[in-house]
C-alpha cells in the first residue's frame, strides 16, 4: 500500500479552504511512520464506528503513539488531514460528530466515570 498520499490544507484569512483528507489507511505501525511530522487532525475507526478524533502538531507522532493507546489501538484503519487549523477542525469534527450520535462523543474519547 502506497502511504505516500498527502495534500496540504493551508490555513488562511479566507473561510473557504481545501478539505482534501488521505484516503482510509490500514492502522498500523507502517501506516502511521509514514505519515507526515505535519500538523493535522485525524480519525480512528473500526466496524464503521469512529473511535477517535484527535489533533497533533506532529501526526506522526501522535498516531504512532496510538498504537499502545489500550482503546485506541483497536482502530483498524485511519484518515487524516494535515492542516494549520488542526484544532479548528478537530472541534468542528467533535461537534458534527455528537450532532448525530445523541450528544456522545467517540467511544474513546468518553470519559471514565
Amino acid at each position: 500500500m502506497d502511504c505516500s498520499y498527502l495534500k496540504v490544507m493551508y490555513s488562511g484569512n479566507n473561510d473557504k479552504e481545501a478539505n482534501d483528507w488521505s484516503p482510509w489507511l490500514d492502522f498500523n505501525q507502517s501506516s502511521a511512520a509514514a505519515i507526515p511530522k505535519l500538523p493535522g487532525v485525524y480519525k480512528m475507526h473500526t466496524s464503521m464506528k469512529i473511535l477517535y478524533i484527535g489533533s497533533a502538531q506532529n501526526l506522526r507522532q501522535s498516531l504512532l503513539e496510538c498504537i499502545s493507546d489500550p482503546c485506541i489501538k483497536n482502530a483498524k484503519r485511519f484518515s487524516y488531514l494535515v492542516t494549520n487549523s488542526a484544532d479548528k477542525v478537530k472541534e468542528q469534527l467533535m461537534k458534527e460528530y455528537q450532532e448525530k450520535h445523541d450528544n456522545k462523543s467517540p467511544i474513546c474519547m468518553e470519559k471514565a466515570d
